[in-house]
């Protein structure tokens, strides 16, 4: 509404001042000025309306978008707790077995660590004897 009017306005005063002189320089200064100031003020009124118009657009796509984020944040709980539901669950099968597990390859390691230290020390006792007496 603002546009139109100052529009409307611009084009009175061109038109009255092409009318009275056919001759640019005829028109007095304070015409000049004013025309000038007024097409300023549309192209102040033209940008403020595209700057309200798109943060219009940003306000409806924001209340679009909302309800999809609350959505999606419901889901992504619900996922939530039946990830930790199921992983219990697994972890309450898996711990039995595991411990079983434990309990059978305890002996057969710490057999393996006693051959590997005997080796170790055949190793060094093997390599001192082939170094000359110091």
């Amino acid at each position: 509404m603002k546009f139109s009017i100052v529009a409307a306005l611009v084009v009175v005063l061109a038109i009255g001042c092409e009318s009275s002189s056919l001759v640019k320089r005829d028109i007095p200064a304070e015409i000049e000025t004013l025309t000038k100031y007024f097409q300023d003020a549309i192209e102040k009124v033209k940008s403020h309306e595209l700057i309200s118009q798109a943060q219009g657009y940003l306000e409806e796509g924001k209340t679009q978008i909302t309800p999809l984020t609350d959505k999606i944040q419901e889901h992504a709980e619900k996922i939530q707790e039946q990830m930790k539901s199921f992983v219990s669950d697994i972890e309450k099968q898996v711990r039995p077995m595991a411990d079983k597990l434990q309990v059978q390859f305890k002996p057969l390691a710490d057999d393996l660590q006693a051959q590997m230290e005997q080796l170790f020390q055949t190793v060094v006792d093997q390599t001192k004897a082939l170094l000359p007496p110091q």
